[in-house]
């Protein structure tokens, strides 16, 4: 299994610390907010990751190279100008081939165990996304999750709304016929969660939105303080 890492983003809301870092080199506990990530990927077995870049991508690929240093193989998808979420991976699908991966914010933290991802079966689904409690800064969630099944609200489904982690595990069907270009993953999510195609689950560990200067060094203190150890 794959996994890709979305890294392509401009980061606006962290700026100025921004301006001459990409937001997934920014540090919280002593390392970079995405080397987390690779390195909770390799623990569970994970060896090829895709990474997308647009702004600062150059640093990026500078600081992270082949991989090699964290005991995987990265796989660079350099876009130039951001295709967002959904063209970021349409762009990158060549790289990820034709078997479900894990998909995973680089602008996100969590102590989520991603083997929990491993056991994901699709079978008939593009998707299985990992939802969250909605976090003070998003209270309305974006979706409702009931019986392992994500719903639009559009679709008035009785069930508990939730914020979309981040965190998921992604069939390349879901791209099927799209051409590369700038396309956001949201509208095609709800498009298959009309035809019943997105099961869900709802994370049970500490997750972060590292949106702001004032979130990443909250976060930094509390892991600096072994909160989280």
């Amino acid at each position: 299994m794959k996994a890709m890492i979305l890294a392509a983003g401009l980061g606006n809301r962290m700026r100025p610390l921004t301006l001459h870092t990409p937001k997934p080199l920014l540090e919280v506990g002593g390392k970079p907010l995405i080397v987390w990530h690779i390195e909770k990927l390799q623990n569970i077995g994970i060896k090829d990751i895709v990474i997308n870049t647009a702004w600062l991508g150059e640093k990026l690929a500078q600081t992270l190279g082949d991989g090699s240093q964290f005991g995987v193989n990265i796989l660079w998808s350099h876009e130039g100008e951001g295709l967002e979420t959904a063209g970021g991976i349409i762009n990158a699908l060549p790289l990820l081939g034709q078997e479900p991966f894990i998909l995973v914010n680089g602008d996100v933290w969590s102590t989520m165990d991603f083997s929990t991802l491993l056991d994901v079966k699709l079978e008939n689904d593009l998707a299985h996304l990992v939802l969250v409690e909605n976090p003070a800064q998003h209270p309305n969630g974006d979706f409702t999750l009931a019986n392992g099944r994500a719903y639009t609200f559009d679709q008035n489904q009785p069930g508990e709304a939730l914020t979309y982690s981040g965190v998921a595990v992604i069939h390349p069907g879901m791209f099927a016929g799209l051409e590369n270009g700038k396309r956001p993953l949201a509208p095609l999510l709800k498009q298959a969660m009309l035809e019943q195609q997105i099961s869900a689950s709802k994370m049970q560990s500490v997750w972060v939105d590292v949106g702001t200067p004032e979130r990443l060094n909250v976060l930094d203190q509390q892991i600096k303080q072994g909160l989280y150890d």
